[in-house]
């Protein structure tokens, strides 16, 4: 696109990577807003049918346009600031959550080479991008001077830093057996397992991986059954207690927008992303965009049934789950994959 613009309108080199950039970026976050808000009607909808309710149907057809109402509603609402908060971080906050639940889409691969940045480095963007979102949440429960909201954000530090541990080590094993960090690289490794299946997840040794990283990215992104930060029963609303107007709106973006981003990469590490889910030829002349969004969709489904059907946990038996048990499970995998690749690759050149 670059090249579009430097020979097509005669833009210097510098204006037109600006301008390529600029329009990558509004092609990714505009689509991710309006799929947001529509991910939150299919979230509800979802939870209606297993509840056997009907969930929105009143707002639009079918209850379409529901959550731009409520959109609308919160724009309209009163911003309250409580006398004692921290005024600067307490409205800062809800930026950095929202703001870090978009930039880590930068390399996300949506087809082959497409992509914003397509870095060589992009597994590891995707973790020190994603990490910071604990700085909101932290920001959010100190800075409201509460004591439910200050308790929430002690909860979400302890869980978040456990679980990304667990995550750091399973994607060690998925490294190691792409021999990248790149995500377009670790996606087009997928293909061909048994001469016609594509991804990850039937790799003996990293479906188990597979496993232990969709239950830990239901922690990362605070969904239930390990949604103990917004614990109702205990802490009211935690951190987002205080908040109310586009501020409480901002954070429920940005907790839906994290939640379509670990749909995106469960399917990009292990489920073969753009790929179809076999390696055969006619299946190469659909789009790739539309088999991602299809996996992510899946994906979002088991989201949504989780947060359904299964009860919260106690926080001890979060932190036990995340300590004890996908910890170790995950170190002994990196030996596994770690020996099996010696094995197999010994005296194989580099």
């Amino acid at each position: 696109m670059t090249s579009f613009f430097t020979y097509r309108f005669g833009m210097p080199f510098g204006w037109a990577w600006f301008v390529a950039t600029l329009i990558d970026i509004l092609l990714i976050a505009l689509p991710l807003m309006l799929a947001v808000a529509m991910i939150i009607y299919v979230d509800r909808k979802i939870w209606a049918s297993m509840a056997l309710r009907r969930g929105p149907n009143v707002v639009g057809p079918f209850g379409l346009l529901q959550s731009f109402a409520d959109g609308l509603k919160v724009f309209l609402q009163e911003t309250i600031i409580p006398i004692a908060a921290n005024k600067t971080l307490f409205l800062l906050a809800p930026i950095i959550t929202f703001t870090v639940a978009l930039i880590v889409w930068a390399v996300v691969p949506f087809a082959k080479d497409a992509s914003v940045a397509n870095i060589n480095v992009g597994l590891l963007y995707v973790l020190a991008a994603s990490s910071l979102g604990v700085y909101g949440i932290i920001l959010a429960g100190w800075s409201s001077n509460s004591k439910y909201p200050f308790y929430s954000a002690i909860r979400a530090a302890a869980q978040m830093v456990s679980y990304e541990v667990a995550i750091g080590f399973v994607l060690i094993s998925v490294v190691l057996y792409s021999g990248s960090f790149n995500l377009g690289a670790i996606v087009e490794n997928q293909k061909g397992y048994y001469g016609f299946l594509n991804g990850h997840w039937c790799n003996p040794l990293l479906f188990p991986m597979a496993v232990v990283f969709f239950i830990s990215s239901l922690a990362e992104t605070q969904r239930a059954p390990f949604d103990l930060t917004e614990a109702e029963s205990e802490l009211v609303a935690g951190y987002q207690t205080e908040y109310s107007s586009m501020s409480f709106a901002l954070f429920w973006l940005g907790e839906y927008a994290n939640v379509i981003l670990m749909c995106a990469l469960n399917a990009t590490l292990f489920w073969g992303g753009y790929l179809p889910p076999f390696d055969w030829a006619p299946l190469y002349y659909v789009p790739g965009i539309l088999w991602l969004f299809l996996k992510m969709a899946a994906f979002f489904f088991l989201f949504s049934w989780v947060k359904a059907t299964v009860p919260r946990y106690r926080y001890d038996q979060l932190m036990r789950l995340g300590w004890k048990i996908f910890l170790p499970m995950s170190l002994i995998f990196v030996f596994l994959v770690s020996g099996y690749l010696m094995l197999v690759r010994v005296g194989v050149p580099a």
